[in-house]
């Protein structure tokens, strides 16, 4: 069955030619070789079944088939080749990090009371206790971050791809994009500035929670709307063929086509709060015990308990900053192996 395929000359003003080619020959297509040899881009692709036979492809498709054939030369092979020494060199640091806090902190994690009891009433040289307040404080206040971002970033991605026209999609998208670049240390005093100083609340883990929005949202958002983009267009136009309501077909067929994208994004969102360290410095103090109350009083958190047991200068101390780091870069890689799973699983079939 031949399939159309147009080329684009390098010349700007070139008209485009067409190229019949059998797919049973796409691998061994030699004759197509000359009038694709200065091509870089597939420009006009057959958009529909003729009766002569001629079928569709796909651009990317098209290109592959010919980079595959050597057709059209691949500029990025030779920079892979270049970049993997590099790229071997650059995990070296990583390693190091990871075999030293492992080494240094598997001890305390190992421990029977490390995951199940608080440092309430253990003196610093005492070699017992556990880190159970902290992870409950940095679960608390991550969670109640995400249920406040998770939905307005959702809704926000979905409006600058869906609805977003106009004066109010820029601003939008460029609020998004400042939002992307503040440092968790100014989200932090913004919220005390608003929250605490100007409406007069207490230090919490709830306006922990708030600074950890303001810097979870830019990344749900960018991660949801490039997810919903990826969508084809088709999907949108077939439902609305049928008849079917604009918000219907995004609540049914947008939503679950990028659920996949849509739900790493939010774990690794997540996943990148968790260990920030102003938002805690700044508005809650730190706890030896557990405090269920998200609106009053003070409440741990593992970056706070490290920042605080520093200043322990005993080996308990120390074994217990080790400890803390090695699990919180087990909760991280968890949320990350989530995200991996919940991606497969939640993966459109074909």
């Amino acid at each position: 069955m031949p399939i159309e395929v147009g080329t684009a000359s390098s010349s700007a003003n070139a008209e485009l030619s067409t190229v019949t080619v059998s797919r049973s020959r796409i691998p061994n297509c030699r004759s197509v070789a000359s009038s694709v040899r200065n091509a870089w881009l597939v420009k006009k692709l057959t958009l529909s079944t003729r009766s002569d036979g001629t079928a569709l492809i796909s651009r990317k498709t098209a290109i592959k088939t010919m980079k595959a054939t050597k057709m059209i030369p691949d500029p990025t092979a030779r920079l892979r080749k270049t970049r993997s020494p590099n790229r071997a060199r650059g995990l070296v640091p990583l390693l190091w990090v990871l075999y030293t806090v492992i080494a240094k902190g598997i001890t305390a994690v190992v421990s029977s009371t490390w995951w199940t009891h608080s440092l309430q009433g253990v003196l610093p040289e005492q070699f017992s206790g556990g880190i159970y307040h902290a992870l409950y404080g940095t679960l608390v206040q991550s969670f109640v971050a995400a249920i406040i971002a998770i939905p307005l970033g959702l809704m926000t991605a979905i409006y600058l791809v869906e609805y977003g026209r106009g004066p109010l999609a820029k601003i939008t998208t460029f609020m998004v994009d400042v939002l992307a670049g503040v440092p968790s240390i100014v989200a932090a005093l913004f919220i005390f500035a608003i929250w605490i100083a100007t409406f007069g609340f207490q230090q919490s883990a709830f306006a922990v929670s708030l600074a950890l929005v303001l810097l979870m949202l830019p990344v749900v958002i960018r991660s949801t709307e490039e997810m919903l983009r990826l969508v084809p267009e088709d999907l949108r136009e077939a439902s609305y063929a049928l008849g079917i309501a604009k918000w219907t077909t995004i609540l049914r067929i947008v939503l679950p086509s990028a659920l996949s994208g849509i739900i790493s994004g939010i774990l690794l969102a997540l996943a990148r709060v968790m260990g920030e360290t102003a938002p805690v410095l700044v508005l809650v103090g730190y706890s030896t015990s557990i405090n269920f109350n998200i609106l009053n009083g003070n409440m741990a958190s593992l970056p706070l308990l490290i920042y605080t047991e520093l200043g322990n200068p005993q080996p308990a101390g120390q074994l217990r900053v080790w400890g803390a780091a090695l699990t919180l870069i087990l909760v991280i890689a968890l949320l990350n192996v989530l995200a991996a799973v919940a991606a497969k699983l939640t993966a459109p079939k074909n």
